[in-house]
C-alpha cells in the first residue's frame, strides 16, 4: 500500500512542478497587469490547489490498484489481477500483461514438450547402443590376446560414457526413478568394486575396504552406485603410480554417516578445486587425461543434492585426492 502511494507520489512530481511553475507565472502577469491584491491572489491559488488535490486523489483512486501492481513486481501474476473502468491505460496494459503471460506459457510448454521428446529420445538410443555393446562382449570373450584386452577395455568406456548420458537425461525426471531403502553399505561398496575390477587390474590400482559390516545408510542404490562408481572412476583414472590403493573409510560424524573416497594419485592443483563441479569443467588434470569429460563430478553433485546427501572434497596437489559423501 505505501510503496503503491509513493510510486504514484514519484510520478506526479513533473505534474506538480509544472502546476507550481505556472502559479508563478500566471501570478507574474497579474503583478504586471497592475493587479496588487494579494488576498485576491491567494484565494485563485487556494482554488486552483484544491482542484489540483481533488484530481490527484480521484486518479490514485481509480490506479491505485495499477501502482500496487507496479509496487510488487515478483508478486505471484494470479493474485495482481485487477479490473477497472476508470483507467483505461492501467486495464490496457493489464490486458497485454495477461496476453503476454500466456503467450509464454504456450511457449514453455512447447519448448517442454520438445525436451521431453528429447530425452526419449536419448533414453531410446542408450537403450538401443547397449545392445550392440552386450554383443561385442560375447564375441569378444572368446578371444584371450592383447588385442582382445585392448577392445574390452574400450567397451567399457563406451558403457561408461552411455550409462552417464542415460543418468544426465534421467535428471529432470529425478522423482519418477527413485527408491528409498535402507542399504548395508560395505555390500554396495563391494559390489562397485568387483564391477570394475577390469578397472583396477588395466591400471594397477587397488581398493581397500574400511567400512564396518553392519553400517547401513538410508539412500537409492541405484543412484547411490552411479555416485560411487563415478568417485572411483575417477580415483583410479588419476593415479600417479602403479600399485596404488583406493581406500574406502566409513565413520560417524555428528549424527551422520560419511563415506570417504580417497586415493593417492595426482590431487586437483589448488586453483582448481573450487571448479570441480562445474559442468565441463576438466582443469590441468584434464590436460593430462584426454577421456575427461568434466561431467562426472558435476553428475554426481547434482544427484547429491536431489538425494539430500552432501558432497566434500579435499585435495592436496601430487598427494592424492579425498571426496566425502555425508549421509
Amino acid at each position: 500500500m505505501k510503496k503503491g502511494i509513493l510510486l504514484f507520489l514519484r510520478e506526479q512530481v513533473p505534474l506538480l512542478f509544472i502546476y507550481m511553475l505556472q502559479l508563478a507565472l500566471i501570478s507574474f502577469v497579474y503583478w504586471l497587469g497592475g493587479m496588487r491584491d494579494s488576498s485576491l491572489s491567494l484565494y485563485a491559488i487556494l482554488l486552483s490547489t484544491s482542484l489540483l488535490i481533488s484530481y490527484l486523489i480521484y486518479r490514485y483512486y481509480t490506479h491505485r490498484h495499477f501502482y500496487e501492481r507496479l509496487a510488487r513486481p515478483k508478486a505471484v501474476p494470479d493474485e495482481l489481477t485487477y479490473r477497472s473502468e476508470h483507467a483505461p491505460l492501467a486495464e490496457s496494459l493489464h490486458k497485454l500483461l495477461l496476453h503476454q503471460e500466456r503467450k509464454q506459457k504456450t511457449e514453455l510448454l512447447s519448448v517442454k514438450e520438445q525436451l521431453e521428446q528429447h530425452i526419449y529420445f536419448i533414453n531410446q538410443w542408450v537403450h538401443q547402443m547397449k545392445t550392440p555393446l552386450s554383443v561385442m562382449h560375447l564375441l569378444n570373450q572368446e578371444r584371450d590376446d592383447e588385442l582382445s584386452h585392448g577392445m574390452e577395455d574400450e567397451l567399457d568406456r563406451m558403457r561408461k560414457g552411455l550409462d552417464m548420458v542415460l543418468y544426465a537425461a534421467r535428471l529432470d525426471s529425478f522423482e519418477h526413478d527413485l527408491h528409498i531403502e535402507t542399504i548395508t553399505l560395505r555390500s554396495l561398496v563391494r559390489t562397485i568394486t568387483s564391477d570394475q575390477k577390469r578397472l583396477f587390474i588395466r591400471n594397477h590400482v587397488f581398493p581397500v575396504i574400511q567400512i564396518p559390516s553392519d553400517l547401513k545408510i538410508v539412500s537409492d542404490e541405484k543412484w547411490l552406485t552411479f555416485i560411487i562408481t563415478q568417485l572411483l572412476t575417477n580415483s583410479v583414472k588419476y593415479s600417479r603410480q602403479a600399485n596404488g590403493k583406493v581406500y574406502f573409510d566409513s565413520y560417524e560424524r555428528e549424527q551422520r554417516t560419511i563415506l570417504e573416497v580417497r586415493d593417492e594419485g595426482i590431487g586437483i592443483p589448488k586453483h582448481d578445486i573450487e571448479r570441480v563441479f562445474d559442468p565441463f569443467f576438466t582443469g590441468e588434470n584434464g590436460r593430462t587425461v584426454p577421456e575427461s569429460t568434466g561431467m562426472g563430478l558435476y553428475l554426481v553433485r547434482e544427484v547429491c543434492e536431489k538425494l539430500g546427501h552432501t558432497i566434500e572434497i579435499e585435495s592436496v596437489q601430487g598427494e592424492g585426492t579425498c571426496i566425502r559423501l555425508i549421509f
